[in-house]
């Protein structure tokens, strides 16, 4: 038996699909994460309930209207497995492409644009599904989980964003607001470390990265359009609602046991 060696391993991997024409790479990688991407998560998990995703609240088939359709667990496990599965094929494509742990000034641009094809296939597919009648979410879970899994060059950015998702939550309770926001976050601070850690040159290393970044962003930014009237308006749904009400109701339940 031979011992198994990583490094050894991918390098085999990188000489055979290096063989391969270059169209063919280009068409297998985002396919492939298309069909995965489009895996209709929030639908599937609301119909174990008999709930049709598309006729209720919002009509979005994401993980919010899920959370809000049927209680915050449910949510939250769409959001986690809609992360996976943007992660996946951009995991393997980074693998088989040798990105995978190399600096973005280490990654030819022909091997960045192709994993980030991979990564905006994947956001796409979720965000028209064919299962679903080309419908589906907003693309934030799925895009974290895509543009989290380019390590080292996205990840840190993502989790930074993600940071601040959660921080705008709790503080504006609008759940479209802190994507917004935290989807423009990300190609910011690509911008940010690239320029603090090696100036223009920096720049110039990171631009496959930053403009699809931010492109994911508009895109993102794009989807949440109905969002931002209901905010404008007045009139967007609010998250941990329940919290604020139970507290504000304890003193007036208080009030009248006294009297």
């Amino acid at each position: 038996m031979f011992p198994y060696h990583p490094r050894l391993m991918q390098t085999l991997l990188m000489e055979t699909t290096a063989s391969l024409p270059t169209p063919l790479l280009w068409a297998t990688l985002p396919i492939g994460a298309y069909l995965i991407g489009s895996f209709p998560t929030a639908h599937l998990l609301a119909r174990t309930r008999g709930v049709d995703l598309g006729s209720v609240g919002s009509n979005n088939y994401g993980a919010t209207n899920l959370g809000r359709t049927l209680g915050k667990p449910w949510g939250i496990a769409c959001f986690l497995i809609d992360s996976i599965k943007g992660a996946l094929p951009v995991l393997a494509a980074g693998w088989m492409l040798g990105a995978l742990g190399v600096a973005a000034g280490g990654i030819e641009p022909q091997t960045a644009w192709c994993w980030l094809a991979t990564a905006a296939a994947g956001i796409l597919g979720h965000t028209l599904s064919p299962w679903i009648g080309f419908k589906g979410g907003k693309g934030v879970a799925t895009g974290f989980g895509a543009l989290a899994a380019m390590w080292p060059v996205l990840t840190i950015p993502c989790l930074l964003a993600l940071v601040l998702w959660i921080a705008l939550v709790l503080v504006f309770r609008m759940v479209s607001l802190a994507s917004m926001v935290a989807a423009v976050a990300v190609p910011c601070a690509v911008l940010v470390a690239a320029l603090s850690a090696n100036g223009l040159t920096g720049v110039r290393a990171v631009v496959p990265f930053f403009a699809s970044s931010l492109l994911v962003a508009a895109f993102v930014v794009f989807k949440h359009r109905s969002n931002i009237a209901r905010i404008r308006a007045g009139t967007e749904h609010l998250v941990l609602q329940k919290v604020v009400q139970k507290e504000a109701a304890q003193p007036a339940s208080e009030s009248l046991s006294r009297n």
